[in-house]
């Protein structure tokens, strides 16, 4: 007899068992209910430890939809002005400029504003290092080695520093030109600290994390919690294996003198802790009767923002289908997307693989949760995901698990 469950577990062991990943998690909360935790392989391989619903991971990307909540909740009380320019916040951001390849940087057309960085419309590149990449990535690449070096010889250079450098570097278009992946979450995060005059990571938490019960959640490791981090990997090409990656790729630092919180990719979660704020969003801004944010402005976070155009840019395989808006993946064509997903599920994922569904329709959240550098298995995320749809009116009301190890 068909089993989703063992569905679940099979596609996270094929990933193991093919060295594609060391260890797995899979979160699935329906109607307020757990329906199902499963795992599989292990969070740090040396170590064998097992993933389990309190593994302490490096969210990355991740991160950018806490972001993305915590800039609406200073929307709706009237601190900040979505349609503002950045520099009523970060002066730093007056008179920018756009590349040029013809010569000297051109100013820009208008200036960068809150909502444009929601939507990452600004023009503000990551560092880029790669043949076609742009040539404003390539000075931010330049900008974050340097950083990173000084960081590695025991600087500890705050949030607001580490913005006012990448706002000197020459966006890669004019601003809300088209949707480009970048920085843009990072400088919100600076922006919060402008307006509430609190560190970034102290605003979220009082306001998101500790109302939550998120723990775990923060922009460092206490040394009494690191038992509990699991292990980042990396593939080696020329040993076609996975390897720990100890390096350090966007300035995360996750000791407890952190002083860069980068609001796009600096936090640390577990798979408990981020379904809390995953429910929150799913509940209208309400979780265990503590409400975070209003329900129209829950509503505002789960729509389409990019135009036609802006759109045309945003064609990663993991996205086919989706619109974008508040720094996340809204799906509105199920077939372009390859899933049985409802129209209007929403989420985000992260540069090591995590990843988030919320789906308002069918009252449910979907969390995967894996620890590999640049890696996204678009393939067995859709089949993650259609199993999880397809299973959605035959769950029961118990809680099932799975652990295995490889």
């Amino acid at each position: 007899m068909y089993d989703y469950r063992q569905a679940i577990n099979d596609i996270m062991r094929q990933e193991v068992r093919a060295g594609q990943i060391v260890g797995a998690g899979y979160l699935l909360i329906q109607g307020g209910r757990e329906r199902y935790f499963g795992s599989y392989g292990y969070a740090d391989r040396e170590r064998h430890m097992p993933i389990d619903r309190d593994t302490i991971f490096r969210l990355f990307s991740m991160t950018k939809p806490i972001t993305a909540a915590a800039v609406m909740l200073l929307v709706e009380r009237g601190a900040l002005d979505l349609r503002e320019a950045v520099s009523r916040y970060l002066p730093c951001f007056k008179n920018q400029t756009v590349w040029n390849p013809e010569g000297e940087p051109l100013p820009v057309n208008r200036e960068t504003t809150i909502y444009d960085l929601l939507n990452m419309t600004s023009g503000i590149p990551y560092p880029e290092n790669w043949e076609g990449c742009s040539p404003s990535g390539l000075l931010m690449d330049d900008l974050f080695r340097r950083l990173k070096e000084a960081q590695a010889q025991g600087q500890r250079l705050p949030t607001r520093e580490w913005i006012e450098r990448i706002a000197a570097v020459p966006l890669a278009f004019q601003p809300g030109e088209r949707w480009m992946y970048g920085l843009s979450a990072d400088v919100l995060g600076a922006v919060a600290e402008a307006v509430t005059g609190k560190r970034y990571g102290t605003f979220l938490q009082e306001e998101i994390f500790m109302p939550l019960g998120m723990k775990d959640t923060g922009f460092y490791v206490p040394r009494e919690k690191r038992r509990r981090f699991a292990q980042n990997y990396i593939w080696n090409e020329e040993s076609k294996a996975l390897e720990i990656y100890e390096d350090c790729n966007l300035g995360e630092y996750y000791g407890e003198d952190v002083s860069f919180e980068s609001g796009g990719a600096g936090l640390v979660s577990t798979m408990e802790d981020y379904s809390r704020f995953a429910q929150m969003l799913l509940g209208g801004g309400v979780y265990n009767g503590v409400r975070i944010l209003g329900k129209k402005t829950v509503e505002f976070m789960r729509q389409n923002r990019l135009s036609s155009e802006q759109k045309a840019a945003f064609n990663w395989d993991s996205n086919l289908g989706c619109g974008y808006g508040c720094l996340m993946r809204v799906l509105t064509d199920q077939g372009a997307a390859g899933t049985i997903g409802s129209l209007g599920e929403y989420g985000w994922d992260g540069w090591t693989g995590n990843y988030v569904t919320i789906d308002p329709a069918e009252d449910m959240t979907m969390l995967y949760f894996i620890q590999r550098c640049g890696y996204s298995s678009s393939s067995a995320l859709r089949r993650l995901r259609n199993v999880t749809y397809g299973a959605l009116d035959r769950l029961g009301d118990g809680m099932d698990s799975i652990v295995g190890e490889e």
